[in-house]
Order: structure tokens, then sequence, then C-alpha cells
């Protein structure tokens, strides 16, 4: 089977492609941040409080870069870490004024974005996707 049809090479081809779209709008609209920094305002965005741990977990990437990438996102003032009561070693996440103000902002050019990316799929044609996407990650686990 020619590696173009296997449907694992699909998934991530498609990952990569909207990856780089993305970025490209990010950088064309003068963001100044990467498609993972989003990714992670998100995250914390919907899951306030949420530890360094839980946010790697919750992001699927290493917690080495979930330092540096929170690092930088403090850095821009769009996060903060708060120590987490009883345990010194941990922090709770927490989305400033400020990275609310900028998720607010570019959050209908996000939008537009994820519209395009299903324009011509049918409701019933991306629920069946999501349906089959879920059973693939789970064969996974």
């Amino acid at each position: 089977m020619k590696i173009e049809n296997v449907i694992l090479f699909q998934i991530d081809k498609t990952s990569k492609i909207a990856k780089l779209y993305s970025q490209r709008e990010f950088e064309r609209l003068g963001m100044g941040i990467t498609v993972e920094q989003w990714i992670l305002l998100k995250i914390i965005e919907e899951n306030d409080g949420l530890t360094q741990k839980e946010l790697a977990d919750k992001s699927l990437r290493d917690p080495a870069s979930i330092t540096r990438t929170l690092d930088l996102l403090n850095k821009k003032e769009f996060v903060e870490r708060k120590p987490v009561e009883d345990n010194r070693r941990q922090y709770s996440i927490c989305l400033t004024r400020n990275g609310k103000t900028f998720i607010d902002k570019f959050m209908p050019i996000i939008n537009n974005h994820r519209a395009k990316s299903i324009d011509g799929i049918s409701q019933d044609e991306l629920n069946t996707l999501n349906r089959l996407l879920e059973k693939i990650q789970q064969n996974m686990y």
C-alpha cells in the first residue's frame, strides 16, 4: 500500500497543512505568537487554573516544552503562574486580562479559519469524521 493511502499519513498531513496555514495567517496578521502558543492559551481559557502537568496532558505536549511556552506567554503578560496551596512545587496557570483581551480580539479570525477548513463539508459528514477520528484515537490508546 502506498503511503498516500494510509489513513494515519493523511491525518498527519492534514494536521501539518493546517498548522502551516494557521502560522502563516498568524504572521500575516501580526499576532506575534505561534500556533502552539495559541493552543495553550485556548486550553487555559477553557480550563482556568490547570497545573502545568494537567496542561501538558490536555495539550499532548511534554512538560519541558510547556515550561518554555509558558515562559514566553508569561513574558507577553498573557498568562500567570499562581502557587498551588499546600504544594510549593506546583503552580496553577491562569489567563491574565491581557491574555483574555488577546483571545477576544483574534477569536473571530480563528473562527473564520476554522470555517474555511470545513467549507463544503456537511454537518453529517463532520459528525461522521469526528466519530471516525475518535475511534482511531481509541484504537491507539
